[in-house]
């Protein structure tokens, strides 16, 4: 059967996740985890990618982009195969494919769902009981957001922007955003949308992006 056509429209940011292959580990420590934001950043800025959030987990990785580009996220991934897993093979003497093959996306509507998936994707290390506050955990956009954390990776999207007309304001508003828990149909939305490659919005806006695909 063939694989489902993947769109991610310029302009329009997207939720992706990069699996390892069968689970399995892709970073082994710090210096593996520095490494991939290295060449994240460095994919990201050639490709021309704005990197809005992120989760570097053991076994995966969350990011909110928006790319410029038709291709943008595609040719991102497939640097990130070239140098991350050179680099992770020679390291640790093995060979072959670390992450799987196609990595999973779905585009998000910019209003009332960004800031949503943005939360449930700084929430990942909480929920796999890594820490038991966001903050505590460093390899995730929450600082940047929460507590303005210089990342040369990260480009805040407008609708961060618009929580405050001040720095402080937004992120004590940020701050504020993550009291409130994520309902049990939310997380399903959210993963239901990036497991089947489907839009993550209203329906008005689903059309819209339907529309646009059918056009190309």
């Amino acid at each position: 059967m063939p694989r489902k056509r993947r769109c991610c429209p310029p302009g329009l940011p997207v939720h992706v996740v990069q699996r390892g292959n069968n689970r399995q580990v892709c970073f082994a420590d710090e210096a593996d985890l520095k490494a991939y934001a290295h060449w994240l950043r460095e994919g990201a800025e050639k490709y021309r990618i704005e990197v809005h959030a992120w989760a570097f987990m053991t076994n995966h990785v969350h990011l909110l982009v928006t790319p410029q580009l038709p291709d943008s996220i595609s040719r991102c991934i497939q640097y990130l195969g070239r140098y991350y897993v050179r680099r992770f093979n020679h390291r640790y003497r093995r060979s072959g494919t670390l992450f799987e093959g196609r990595f999973k996306s779905s585009i998000v509507q910019s209003r009332d769902y960004l800031l949503v998936c943005q939360r449930y994707i700084e929430l990942n290390p909480v929920r796999a009981g890594l820490v038991a506050d966001p903050a505590d955990y460093a390899w995730s956009s929450y600082r940047a957001h929460a507590f303005g954390r210089a990342v040369g990776l990260w480009q805040p999207h407008p609708e961060y922007l618009a929580l405050g007309d001040t720095p402080a304001a937004r992120r004590c508003a940020y701050r504020q955003f993550f009291e409130q828990e994520l309902s049990a149909g939310v997380l399903s939305d959210i993963r239901s949308a990036l497991n089947t490659g489907l839009v993550l919005g209203n329906e008005r806006f689903r059309g819209e992006v339907e529309r646009l695909m059918g056009s190309e």
